[in-house]
Protein backbone atom coordinates (compact mmCIF):
# COMPACT_ATOMS: atom_id res chain seq x y z
CA UNK A 1 0.00 0.00 0.00
CA UNK A 2 1.41 3.41 -0.85
CA UNK A 3 2.77 5.86 1.79
CA UNK A 4 2.30 9.26 2.99
CA UNK A 5 5.66 9.69 1.59
CA UNK A 6 4.19 7.88 -2.23
CA UNK A 7 1.54 10.74 -2.10
CA UNK A 8 3.99 13.99 -1.99
CA UNK A 9 6.25 12.84 -4.64
CA UNK A 10 3.25 13.87 -6.77
CA UNK A 11 2.71 16.99 -5.12
CA UNK A 12 3.94 19.38 -7.64
CA UNK A 13 1.99 17.72 -11.01
CA UNK A 14 -1.25 17.69 -9.10
CA UNK A 15 -0.70 21.72 -7.91
CA UNK A 16 0.22 22.79 -11.46
CA UNK A 17 -3.09 20.90 -12.57
CA UNK A 18 -5.15 22.32 -9.92
CA UNK A 19 -3.47 26.12 -10.89
CA UNK A 20 -5.18 25.09 -14.19
CA UNK A 21 -8.32 24.31 -13.19
CA UNK A 22 -8.62 27.13 -10.98
CA UNK A 23 -6.45 30.30 -11.55
CA UNK A 24 -4.69 30.62 -8.46
CA UNK A 25 -1.67 29.03 -6.79
CA UNK A 26 -3.26 29.67 -3.32
CA UNK A 27 -6.56 27.98 -4.24
CA UNK A 28 -4.91 24.96 -6.21
CA UNK A 29 -2.86 24.12 -2.63
CA UNK A 30 -6.35 24.00 -1.09
CA UNK A 31 -7.13 21.60 -3.37
CA UNK A 32 -4.25 19.77 -3.29
CA UNK A 33 -4.49 19.24 0.69
CA UNK A 34 -7.77 18.32 0.21
CA UNK A 35 -7.09 15.75 -2.87
CA UNK A 36 -4.33 14.26 -0.39
CA UNK A 37 -6.83 13.92 2.88
CA UNK A 38 -9.45 11.86 0.34
CA UNK A 39 -6.79 10.04 -0.40
CA UNK A 40 -5.34 8.83 2.37
CA UNK A 41 -8.37 7.88 3.80
CA UNK A 42 -9.44 6.25 0.49
CA UNK A 43 -6.03 4.46 0.13
CA UNK A 44 -7.64 1.06 0.41
CA UNK A 45 -9.87 1.73 -2.48
CA UNK A 46 -6.27 2.31 -4.64
CA UNK A 47 -6.15 -1.26 -7.01
CA UNK A 48 -3.26 -0.04 -8.67
CA UNK A 49 -5.04 -0.33 -12.06
CA UNK A 50 -3.96 3.17 -12.91
CA UNK A 51 -0.51 4.64 -11.59
CA UNK A 52 -0.55 6.07 -8.51
CA UNK A 53 -0.28 9.60 -10.01
CA UNK A 54 -3.20 9.34 -12.28
CA UNK A 55 -5.73 7.87 -9.52
CA UNK A 56 -4.42 10.93 -7.66
CA UNK A 57 -5.63 13.33 -10.36
CA UNK A 58 -8.84 11.58 -10.83
CA UNK A 59 -8.85 12.96 -6.72
CA UNK A 60 -7.71 16.24 -7.34
CA UNK A 61 -10.22 16.81 -10.21
CA UNK A 62 -13.13 15.93 -8.35
CA UNK A 63 -12.34 18.68 -5.86
CA UNK A 64 -11.58 21.07 -8.04
CA UNK A 65 -14.75 20.82 -9.77
CA UNK A 66 -16.67 20.81 -6.31
CA UNK A 67 -14.63 23.82 -5.47
CA UNK A 68 -15.36 25.68 -8.47
CA UNK A 69 -19.16 24.84 -8.85
CA UNK A 70 -20.86 28.05 -10.07
CA UNK A 71 -18.25 30.59 -8.49
CA UNK A 72 -16.98 33.57 -10.91
CA UNK A 73 -14.10 32.93 -13.17
CA UNK A 74 -11.21 34.45 -12.37
CA UNK A 75 -9.66 37.02 -15.01
CA UNK A 76 -6.90 39.33 -16.08
CA UNK A 77 -7.50 43.30 -16.30
CA UNK A 78 -7.55 42.72 -19.97
CA UNK A 79 -10.41 41.15 -19.92
CA UNK A 80 -12.62 43.85 -18.87
CA UNK A 81 -13.09 47.12 -20.97
CA UNK A 82 -10.63 49.05 -23.19
CA UNK A 83 -7.20 50.00 -22.47
CA UNK A 84 -7.22 53.05 -19.97
CA UNK A 85 -5.45 56.27 -19.47
CA UNK A 86 -2.89 57.25 -17.05
CA UNK A 87 -5.75 59.38 -15.55
CA UNK A 88 -8.04 56.80 -14.80
CA UNK A 89 -8.35 56.63 -11.18
CA UNK A 90 -7.05 53.28 -9.54
CA UNK A 91 -10.19 51.29 -8.83
CA UNK A 92 -9.09 48.17 -6.67
CA UNK A 93 -10.91 44.55 -7.21
CA UNK A 94 -10.73 41.45 -4.66
CA UNK A 95 -7.95 39.73 -5.08
CA UNK A 96 -10.45 36.67 -5.53
CA UNK A 97 -11.10 38.11 -8.81
CA UNK A 98 -8.00 37.73 -10.61
CA UNK A 99 -5.62 35.12 -12.30
CA UNK A 100 -2.75 35.01 -9.82
CA UNK A 101 0.94 33.96 -11.38
CA UNK A 102 2.55 30.62 -10.05
CA UNK A 103 6.23 29.60 -9.48
CA UNK A 104 7.60 27.52 -12.43
CA UNK A 105 9.17 25.44 -9.88
CA UNK A 106 5.52 24.62 -7.93
CA UNK A 107 3.80 23.34 -10.96
CA UNK A 108 6.36 21.50 -12.93
CA UNK A 109 7.28 18.14 -11.59
CA UNK A 110 10.96 17.67 -12.14
CA UNK A 111 10.45 13.94 -13.40
CA UNK A 112 8.69 15.29 -16.40
CA UNK A 113 10.68 14.37 -19.87
CA UNK A 114 11.91 17.47 -21.72
CA UNK A 115 8.68 17.13 -24.47
CA UNK A 116 6.25 16.74 -21.81
CA UNK A 117 7.85 19.58 -19.88
CA UNK A 118 7.31 22.32 -22.38
CA UNK A 119 3.91 21.36 -22.93
CA UNK A 120 3.34 21.72 -19.00
CA UNK A 121 5.20 25.17 -18.99
CA UNK A 122 2.90 26.49 -21.68
CA UNK A 123 0.29 25.01 -19.71
CA UNK A 124 0.48 27.43 -16.51
CA UNK A 125 1.09 30.61 -18.96
CA UNK A 126 -0.76 33.61 -17.81
CA UNK A 127 -2.81 34.01 -20.93
CA UNK A 128 -3.54 30.49 -21.39
CA UNK A 129 -5.06 29.74 -17.58
CA UNK A 130 -7.09 33.01 -18.00
CA UNK A 131 -8.33 31.34 -21.69
CA UNK A 132 -9.07 28.23 -19.66
CA UNK A 133 -11.59 30.27 -17.16
CA UNK A 134 -13.90 30.68 -20.07
CA UNK A 135 -14.85 27.03 -20.46
CA UNK A 136 -17.31 25.68 -17.84
CA UNK A 137 -15.76 23.54 -15.40
CA UNK A 138 -15.89 19.77 -16.49
CA UNK A 139 -15.02 21.00 -20.30
CA UNK A 140 -12.01 22.53 -18.66
CA UNK A 141 -11.27 19.11 -17.04
CA UNK A 142 -11.68 17.42 -19.93
CA UNK A 143 -9.43 19.74 -22.12
CA UNK A 144 -6.77 19.96 -19.35
CA UNK A 145 -6.83 15.85 -18.78
CA UNK A 146 -6.93 15.11 -22.76
CA UNK A 147 -4.67 18.08 -24.15
CA UNK A 148 -2.17 18.48 -20.73
CA UNK A 149 -1.84 15.25 -19.86
CA UNK A 150 -2.30 12.61 -22.68
CA UNK A 151 -5.49 10.55 -20.74
CA UNK A 152 -7.76 8.94 -23.25
CA UNK A 153 -11.27 9.56 -23.35
CA UNK A 154 -12.52 6.72 -21.44
CA UNK A 155 -10.30 7.58 -18.73
CA UNK A 156 -11.55 11.10 -18.95
CA UNK A 157 -15.22 9.83 -19.10
CA UNK A 158 -14.51 7.57 -16.12
CA UNK A 159 -13.51 10.70 -13.87
CA UNK A 160 -15.74 12.96 -14.91
CA UNK A 161 -18.72 10.63 -14.75
CA UNK A 162 -20.12 10.85 -17.84
CA UNK A 163 -19.86 9.11 -21.35
CA UNK A 164 -16.91 8.83 -23.93
CA UNK A 165 -19.42 10.81 -26.58
CA UNK A 166 -19.90 13.61 -23.96
CA UNK A 167 -16.40 14.02 -23.64
CA UNK A 168 -15.58 14.04 -27.14
CA UNK A 169 -18.42 16.75 -27.58
CA UNK A 170 -16.90 18.70 -24.61
CA UNK A 171 -13.83 18.56 -26.00
CA UNK A 172 -14.70 19.85 -29.94
CA UNK A 173 -16.71 22.84 -28.13
CA UNK A 174 -13.76 23.52 -25.40
CA UNK A 175 -10.88 23.70 -28.57
CA UNK A 176 -13.27 25.36 -30.59
CA UNK A 177 -13.51 28.28 -27.71
CA UNK A 178 -9.86 28.34 -27.22
CA UNK A 179 -9.26 28.76 -30.49
CA UNK A 180 -11.10 31.75 -30.74
CA UNK A 181 -9.09 33.39 -27.63
CA UNK A 182 -7.43 36.77 -28.22
CA UNK A 183 -3.67 37.01 -26.73
CA UNK A 184 -2.74 32.93 -26.80
CA UNK A 185 0.76 32.93 -28.13
CA UNK A 186 1.40 29.64 -30.05
CA UNK A 187 5.18 29.27 -29.36
CA UNK A 188 6.87 26.48 -27.59
CA UNK A 189 6.93 28.00 -24.33
CA UNK A 190 10.84 26.24 -23.78
CA UNK A 191 13.70 27.70 -21.80
CA UNK A 192 14.77 31.19 -22.49
CA UNK A 193 17.15 30.85 -25.53
CA UNK A 194 20.20 32.92 -25.19
CA UNK A 195 18.84 36.53 -27.50
CA UNK A 196 15.50 35.79 -24.74
CA UNK A 197 17.92 35.53 -22.24
CA UNK A 198 19.48 38.73 -22.98
CA UNK A 199 16.22 40.72 -23.59
CA UNK A 200 15.54 40.22 -19.75
CA UNK A 201 18.98 41.34 -18.75
CA UNK A 202 18.36 43.88 -20.61
CA UNK A 203 14.92 44.94 -19.32
CA UNK A 204 16.68 43.91 -15.61
CA UNK A 205 19.27 46.81 -16.16
CA UNK A 206 16.66 49.49 -17.75
CA UNK A 207 14.27 49.35 -15.25
CA UNK A 208 16.77 49.22 -12.30
CA UNK A 209 18.93 52.41 -14.39
CA UNK A 210 15.24 53.64 -14.53
CA UNK A 211 15.73 54.31 -18.35
CA UNK A 212 12.29 54.29 -19.40
CA UNK A 213 12.68 55.30 -23.08
CA UNK A 214 15.53 52.10 -23.33
CA UNK A 215 12.76 49.90 -21.91
CA UNK A 216 9.99 50.88 -24.08
CA UNK A 217 12.61 50.15 -26.88
CA UNK A 218 12.19 46.63 -25.32
CA UNK A 219 8.86 46.48 -25.93
CA UNK A 220 6.27 45.98 -28.93
CA UNK A 221 4.30 48.95 -30.04
CA UNK A 222 1.25 47.29 -28.36
CA UNK A 223 2.28 46.11 -24.90
CA UNK A 224 0.52 46.54 -22.52
CA UNK A 225 0.57 47.23 -18.92
CA UNK A 226 -1.32 45.64 -16.26
CA UNK A 227 -1.12 45.96 -12.39
CA UNK A 228 -3.90 43.26 -10.23
CA UNK A 229 -5.79 44.21 -7.69
CA UNK A 230 -5.86 47.52 -9.95
CA UNK A 231 -8.24 47.02 -13.03
CA UNK A 232 -6.76 50.06 -14.86
CA UNK A 233 -4.30 48.82 -17.68
CA UNK A 234 -2.84 50.68 -20.33
CA UNK A 235 -1.42 49.75 -24.00
CA UNK A 236 1.24 51.59 -26.01
CA UNK A 237 4.78 52.85 -25.59
CA UNK A 238 3.35 56.36 -24.88
CA UNK A 239 0.57 55.39 -22.13
CA UNK A 240 3.48 53.17 -20.82
CA UNK A 241 6.19 55.60 -20.70
CA UNK A 242 3.36 58.37 -19.47
CA UNK A 243 2.83 55.87 -16.75
CA UNK A 244 5.98 54.88 -15.68
CA UNK A 245 7.06 58.54 -15.76
CA UNK A 246 4.01 59.83 -13.90
CA UNK A 247 2.14 57.69 -11.31
CA UNK A 248 4.43 55.12 -11.55
CA UNK A 249 7.70 57.29 -10.36
CA UNK A 250 7.78 55.99 -7.08
CA UNK A 251 9.68 52.47 -9.42
CA UNK A 252 12.27 54.84 -9.61
CA UNK A 253 15.45 53.28 -7.65
CA UNK A 254 13.71 49.92 -7.67
CA UNK A 255 16.26 46.56 -7.25
CA UNK A 256 14.65 43.67 -9.17
CA UNK A 257 15.13 39.92 -7.92
CA UNK A 258 14.94 37.26 -10.94
CA UNK A 259 12.47 34.30 -10.97
CA UNK A 260 10.04 32.06 -12.84
CA UNK A 261 6.57 32.47 -12.54
CA UNK A 262 3.39 31.13 -15.31
CA UNK A 263 6.59 29.40 -17.50
CA UNK A 264 7.57 33.23 -18.22
CA UNK A 265 10.64 35.20 -16.66
CA UNK A 266 9.57 37.01 -13.48
CA UNK A 267 11.09 39.73 -10.40
CA UNK A 268 10.25 40.66 -7.69
CA UNK A 269 10.24 44.52 -7.60
CA UNK A 270 11.74 46.00 -4.40
CA UNK A 271 11.02 49.86 -4.36
CA UNK A 272 12.97 51.83 -1.71
CA UNK A 273 10.43 51.47 0.35
CA UNK A 274 10.00 47.58 0.74
CA UNK A 275 8.71 44.63 -1.52
CA UNK A 276 6.40 46.33 -4.00
CA UNK A 277 5.48 43.53 -6.82
CA UNK A 278 5.69 40.47 -8.58
CA UNK A 279 6.24 41.47 -12.28
CA UNK A 280 5.61 38.87 -15.21
CA UNK A 281 7.04 39.83 -18.33
CA UNK A 282 5.36 37.91 -21.69
CA UNK A 283 7.78 37.59 -24.96
CA UNK A 284 7.05 37.27 -28.19
CA UNK A 285 9.00 37.85 -31.49
CA UNK A 286 12.17 39.24 -29.39
CA UNK A 287 10.08 42.41 -27.71
CA UNK A 288 8.45 42.41 -24.60
CA UNK A 289 4.72 42.10 -24.64
CA UNK A 290 3.24 42.44 -21.44
CA UNK A 291 4.45 43.49 -17.91
CA UNK A 292 2.25 42.09 -15.68
CA UNK A 293 2.66 43.92 -11.86
CA UNK A 294 1.05 41.82 -9.14
CA UNK A 295 0.80 44.16 -6.26
CA UNK A 296 0.32 41.92 -3.41
CA UNK A 297 4.12 40.77 -1.94
CA UNK A 298 2.55 39.78 1.49
CA UNK A 299 1.23 37.01 -0.42
CA UNK A 300 3.72 36.26 -3.56
CA UNK A 301 6.88 37.18 -2.16
CA UNK A 302 6.74 33.85 0.31
CA UNK A 303 5.61 31.36 -2.09
CA UNK A 304 7.94 32.67 -5.06
CA UNK A 305 10.86 32.19 -2.15
CA UNK A 306 11.83 36.21 -2.66
CA UNK A 307 12.51 37.83 0.90
CA UNK A 308 10.37 40.99 2.43
CA UNK A 309 13.37 42.44 3.45
CA UNK A 310 14.89 45.19 0.30
CA UNK A 311 18.06 43.15 -1.19
CA UNK A 312 21.25 44.67 -0.08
Amino acid sequence: MPSVHDLEQHRTALIGHCYRMMGSAADADDAVQETMVRAWRGLAAFEERASLRTWLTRIATRVCLDALGDSTRRIRPLELEGPGTVDDPLTELPASHWIEPIPDALALPADADPLARVALRQSIRLAFVAALQHLPPKQRAALLLTEVLGWPAADVANTLETSVAAVNSALQRARAKLAASEGLDETPASELDEKQSELVDRYLHAFERYDVSALVALMHEDATLSMPPYRLWLRGHEAIRAWLLGRGIGCRHSRLVPTRASGSPAFGQYRPTGPWALVVLELRDGRITAMNSFLDPAALFPRFGLPLAPPA
